[in-house]
């Protein structure tokens, strides 16, 4: 049990290196604008934490060195959690790729898919979960099997409304956080549920379903506010 003097000295020294999180979540962001920027200061603070409680003065680092180390490696997971492919399924693809150039520099030519795949058993597994799924973006037709169906047939007028109100729908989900606009894309045009989404994301499905509702009530004001 902590004395109320180290505590307060613990409450301080959070406080104190919080500004540092901020500034390294706010240098992230830059890098990285599809993560949410709070979620970075979530994840930097839980660094931020076990930092002070774990720091030890006597191993040499200051620990202000030693904030900033543990704050990213806690961000940088968490834009790890954001890939859909596993952290596993990148090394081996990482590992096949450098092994097959080093073959190529010994042999002469570059070795096939199949050569890779007859020396390293995961590799076939990993090419397949890395490009099972291509991303979305709000900025691209979607794929073929998730566009919606030309209609030949209906009023012309009503398709000219519809298609307006679709422009509109997409303008102010491009306008949401990208966390948000992810979910709301994945969910409601490629009709994944939340829970995999959360799989997916490495994360709860809580946190899925706020993201979500909070990406529909920032929808609703938007759509009244466009209505005023």
């Amino acid at each position: 049990m902590r004395t109320i003097a180290e505590e307060d000295a613990r409450e301080a020294a959070i406080r104190a290196h919080l500004p540092t999180v901020r500034k390294l979540a706010k240098r992230i962001h830059r890098l990285v604008p599809s993560m949410d920027y709070e979620d970075l200061v979530g994840d930097g603070c839980i660094g931020l934490i076990r930092a002070v409680d774990g720091f030890d003065p006597l191993r040499g680092p200051s620990l202000q060195h030693y904030v900033r180390r543990l704050a990213l490696g806690k961000m940088l997971n968490g834009i790890r959690r954001m890939d859909p492919v596993s952290e596993r399924a990148r090394r081996e693809l990482r590992e096949a790729e450098r092994e097959r150039f080093e073959l190529a520099s010994q042999i002469g030519r570059v070795p096939t898919r199949v050569e890779m795949e007859s020396r390293r058993p995961g590799y076939a597994q990993a090419r397949a979960e890395a490009y099972a799924i291509p991303p979305l973006s709000l900025d691209r037709r979607l794929p073929d099997k998730l566009d919606v169906p030309l209609d030949t047939e209906g009023d012309p007028a009503r398709i000219d409304e519809r298609r307006g109100d679709h422009l509109r729908l997409l303008a102010l989900v491009r306008a949401l956080p990208p966390r948000q606009a992810r979910v709301i894309v994945l969910h409601y045009y490629a009709e994944r549920s939340m829970r995999d989404i959360a799989e997916a994301w490495k994360i709860t499905g809580q946190r899925v379903s706020q993201l979500h509702v909070k990406a529909l009530r920032t929808l609703k004001k938007a759509a009244y506010a466009a209505q005023d």
